[in-house]
């Protein structure tokens, strides 16, 4: 594992400036917070109410403000830059992997025994290629997530998100929000708005969307979102299809993968339609977990959207290339290599990959006595997106033991535990605002798309800064763990 050097991260905040209640003052506190609420109100920064009656099935009905921080969170200029540099390198990457079938199979095969959402995924993406399907378009919104790591200084990657990355639209407007308060806070907070980078993931994101369009080339032809059934983020997602009709002209339904099932339908030369609407894109906002599958029914739906004509954002290839054990694969020596053939921009992405093991093959047991031994240093990862999943601290010995000599091992990796900075920070949740230990984790999102042998689009697309409580081993928005938050570039 290669690692950078950088300055002590305790030291990246600005002068003078370690936390939230050191930059305001408690006694300016509740006006921004009132500001901040009004902000968001007026601005669609809103989530479903969790309490609320249809909320997140009826637009409109059963609104909140989306979690958020008070003020942005420090972070390091040049290991941000670092960042946005690599995010088409792992783009690349993704498309890369994504054509190699067989590194795909022989290295997820061995979890389909104990997995039996890995294999439905895999056994869909078998079906694709017996029955020759080429995908001439492939769009990628992905999103590269990190966090600062203090023993080294470095940024070291949590994961590579292929499907679903979420936030693009609501972290879009914290930004703009964060800079609406640090004016607002004005001179007393030190903090000048210029330092809170823009962020046009909103954009960046819809419009490789409709760029994917254009290049299936029907004009009548819909963008199909697929979704969960009670979506509480639902408005992160209406954003992007608001922009598509208002600034490119393309219209957009949503239906969810049982809908899907009963609506949808191929014609003969595979051109997927809903409800009569043709398709020419096809954008996963769910189908990332177990529970969006709870029969064969929406099997039957993703089936069907992966044999069709239509650009799916993600393909099966590239949603599999985004599982954690293909993560892992790719950190052992020389198999990056592989994929990526340039030794400048391979060593790029080393630079931020963290501690990486399989838990069967060579080495594994030498690893997991390590981890049973000293589990505050590990992650235990199942193949699973969303928060809620991993499992940290004294429950990884016992997640062990229960596995070892099982197949079961082999659905799950280790990853090295990274500990960033702590800082005292102002959250807001459903109206509320209180000040906690926080730590925090920046994602990149990232644009593809590829038409044959032709690169459309390669490009870095915004970023999402998340904030947790200190003592959360999650940090899943949806999930009830963090806020969303936006960084605020620091010199050091």
């Amino acid at each position: 594992m290669q690692t950078q050097v950088a300055p002590n991260l305790d030291n990246c905040l600005p002068e003078s400036e370690l936390s939230d209640e050191e930059l305001l003052g408690s006694d300016a506190v509740p006006a921004l917070v009132q500001d901040a609420l009004i902000w968001c109100s007026l601005h669609g920064l809103l989530v479903g109410d969790k309490d609320g009656k249809n909320s997140g099935v009826t637009p409109g009905v059963g609104l909140v403000h989306a979690p958020v921080s008070l003020l942005p969170t420090p972070f390091p200029r040049p290991l941000f830059e670092q960042a946005v540099e690599v995010a088409p390198i792992f783009n690349e990457l993704v498309d890369k992997v994504s054509q190699d079938s067989e590194f795909l199979f022989s290295t997820l095969e061995r979890a389909r025994k104990t997995d039996s959402f890995t294999a439905g995924l895999l056994d869909i993406y078998r079906a694709t290629l017996d029955k020759g399907i080429k995908e001439d378009i492939r769009l990628g919104l992905h999103r590269s997530d990190y966090m600062l790591d203090k023993a080294t200084g470095g940024l070291l990657q949590i994961e590579l998100n292929t499907i679903s990355s979420s936030f693009a639209a609501l972290g879009t407007q914290v930004s703009r929000l964060h800079r609406h308060i640090v004016n607002r806070a004005g001179a007393r907070s030190k903090l000048e708005p210029q330092n809170v980078p823009e962020n046009a993931s909103f954009e960046a994101m819809t419009d490789g969307i409709a760029e994917a369009w254009r290049q299936y080339g029907d004009d009548e032809a819909v963008v199909l979102f697929v979704v969960q059934p009670a979506e509480r983020n639902m408005y992160d997602q209406l954003w992007m299809a608001d922009r598509l009709w208002d600034a490119h002209g393309i219209r957009s339904v949503r239906r969810t993968l049982t809908e899907i099932e009963k609506d949808g339908a191929l014609d003969g030369d595979r051109t997927l339609s809903i409800s009569g609407q043709r398709v020419s894109v096809v954008y996963f906002r769910a189908g990332y977990t177990p529970t969006d599958y709870p029969s064969d029914t929406e099997w039957r739906a993703r089936l069907l959207m992966e044999e069709s004509s239509a650009v799916k954002c993600p393909s099966i290839s590239y949603h599999l290339t985004g599982a954690k054990k293909i993560q892992q694969e790719l950190a052992r020596p020389g198999v990056l290599e592989r994929f990526i053939t340039n030794e400048k921009d391979a060593a790029l992405l080393r630079r931020h990959f963290a501690g990486l093991w399989a838990l069967e093959g060579e080495g594994s047991e030498e690893i997991i006595e390590k981890a049973i031994a000293d589990p505050e240093g590990f992650v235990l990862k199942p193949q699973r997106e969303g928060g809620g999943n991993n499992i940290y601290g004294s429950d990884v010995p016992a997640k062990l033991q229960e596995l070892q000599g099982t197949d079961g091992l082999a659905a799950y990796i280790l990853m090295q535990r990274i500990f960033p900075p702590v800082k005292k920070s102002y959250l807001l949740r459903g109206g509320e605002w209180s000040q906690q230990d926080t730590l925090s984790e920046l994602g990149i999102f990232g644009t593809y798309l590829r038409n044959g042998e032709k690169v459309v689009i390669n490009q870095p697309a915004g970023h999402l800064l998340r904030t947790k409580t200190a003592s959360s081993n999650e940090g899943g928005v949806a999930a009830g763990y963090g806020v969303i938050d936006s960084p605020y570039l620091t010199s050091k």
